[in-house]
């Protein structure tokens, strides 16, 4: 029985989202889905018993520090504040320009390396296109939802050495070359051309999927001026789907070229850069991976499958232990809590990754877990079990902790223990000095990396130190004082049951443990 409602429920649910997404085309394309925020919960879980990260974790969600419209206001220039990574792994910077309204026009730069830091350039790409801003998203809340449409795309190759490698890839007859002809460094090639119906993207895995959603966020600092930042769709794991992938989440942000946070000197080198003259990132020093201490959320973070969440992780390198808790939310404000994982286990390194210059693979083990629900439709689902493979049958509380060891995990939520990953961690610094920790991006299709062939090859949105003393409690008794959390309102009822959609495919686990 337990398992035919759970059917049930998936099938009303995605019943909800049509009804939703038909009901929202019309003259109300920015009517935005919205519920009352309930108070803040009172989660004070021992484990946040450092200041600094209490602080940081309220910093996260103070409404006055940050806003979001809907439409979003695109005009201006974005930049990259650091070498981002792709799954694959892909190392660029983008450079983005959106004109003013009517025309709808951008023109974007992506530069891409051969080199982590961003520092041996290979080859850019030159987009021209027009942007068409739909509808406030149903499926990831805070996001607009749009359309583009390519018009041209241009290569400019940097190195003899890159020449080499892409004419491996990119047909001479697509680029126009004659009989005999070869690609030269310094050249401006024409890949697209919409008019013209000509295409050699698909050689290079390329795709904008990523403007099919956008938030743009500003930031207001008590002692200097606010601070903008573009948020753009995730890229598929998969280097086969990326072309058609529908993001339901964010990379990393673009900075506003003139209101970025302070200082950025990577904002700079970018927004001067053009297609003959890359930025060329300056050598950041080598940092050996030192898990020590107390790591945590710098914003509240947006994953695939509408998952908004923040992270607190406590690693004890001398008895290579860990302890994490992911608190997950049903808004992008991160302040109306739906769900807690908490789970503790051990760790070993591998070595350094032959991949991505400076990281660090690591094996993880979880042996201990425990969940705590603040989502009526989820507590009602997990008190319907009667198979005992999920904490104690029909013995879900709102806001108490259950712990799930004793039943080898829990399957409504795609839980088993004991469970071992295949990582990808590597340090940095930012931009005020603070240590910088990058764990691996989970993949997109919400299989976990079992196995050696599926570690991670980029990564999340990276925590910062927040303290380096470490207390790790081998009991695993340190992590909730059964404080009892706030219920959602009804008119969470559509997220609500996104959220319990996502968990009973397995998502919330299996995506970001870590």
């Amino acid at each position: 029985m337990a398992e035919e409602r759970l059917i049930h429920l998936l099938n009303t649910t995605w019943m909800v989202i049509l009804m939703q997404v038909l009901c929202v085309r019309g003259s109300k394309l920015w009517e935005v889905p919205t519920a009352p925020l309930v108070p803040h919960a009172n989660l004070s879980m021992r484990l946040f018993w450092e200041p600094q990260c209490q602080t940081q974790l309220r910093h996260l969600q103070n409404e006055a520090r940050i806003t979001a419209t809907i439409p979003p206001k695109l005009e201006g220039h974005w930049v990259s504040s650091r070498c981002e990574v792709r799954p694959g792994p892909e190392f660029l910077t983008r450079s983005y320009t959106f004109y003013q309204s009517p025309t709808r026009l951008f023109r974007a730069l992506q530069h891409y390396y051969s080199d982590s830091e961003c520092h041996i350039p290979t080859y850019s790409l030159v987009i021209r296109g027009k942007l068409r801003l739909r509808q406030a998203s149903w499926i990831t809340r805070g996001a607009t939802e749009a359309e583009h449409h390519l018009h041209k795309v241009g290569m400019v190759i940097h190195s003899q050495k890159a020449v080499h490698h892409l004419s491996t890839r990119l047909p001479s007859s697509c680029l126009g070359l004659k009989s005999g002809g070869h690609l030269m460094p310094h050249r401006f090639y024409e890949l697209f051309n919409a008019k013209a119906e000509k295409d050699c993207l698909g050689a290079l895995g390329f795709s904008m999927m990523e403007l099919e959603l956008l938030r743009v966020e500003t930031h207001h600092h008590r002692h200097s001026r606010p601070a903008q930042e573009l948020f753009l769709g995730d890229v598929h794991t998969d280097w086969n789907e990326r072309v058609h992938h529908r993001p339901t989440g964010y990379q990393e942000p673009l900075q506003n070229a003139m209101h970025h946070i302070h200082p950025c000197p990577v904002c700079g080198l970018v927004y001067r850069a053009s297609e003959q003259h890359p930025p060329i990132l300056p050598p950041s020093p080598s940092i050996p991976l030192d898990l020590n201490g107390n790591w945590v959320s710098q914003r509240c973070e947006s994953h695939p499958a509408v998952l908004f969440l923040t992270r607190l992780f406590v690693f004890n390198e001398e008895q290579r232990t860990w302890e994490g808790t992911c608190q997950h939310y049903s808004d992008p404000m991160c302040r109306q809590p739906s769900f807690t994982l908490l789970a503790s286990g051990h760790y070993v390194k591998v070595g350094q990754s032959a991949k991505v210059r400076g990281a660090t693979a690591l094996v993880f083990k979880v042996t201990r877990a425990k969940v705590i629900v603040y989502d009526q439709a989820l507590l009602r689902e997990l008190n319907s079990m009667q198979n005992g493979r999920c904490g104690q049958p029909g013995g879900w509380e709102m806001g108490v902790e259950q712990d799930i060891t004793w039943t080898n995990g829990c399957d409504a939520l795609g839980i088993q223990l004991p469970h071992k990953e295949y990582e990808l961690f590597k340090m940095g610094i930012d931009n005020k000095g603070r240590p910088l920790l990058f764990t691996g991006e989970r993949p997109t299709d919400g299989s976990s990396p079992d196995r050696p062939a599926k570690r991670p090859t980029s990564f999340q949105t990276p925590m910062v130190q927040c303290s380096t003393r470490v207390r790790v409690d081998p009991h695993y008794s340190s992590y909730s004082d059964h404080s009892t959390g706030p219920k959602i309102s009804s008119a969470n009822a559509l997220h609500s049951s996104l959220i319990l959609l996502s968990v009973l495919n397995a998502w919330c686990w299996n995506i970001y443990l870590f």
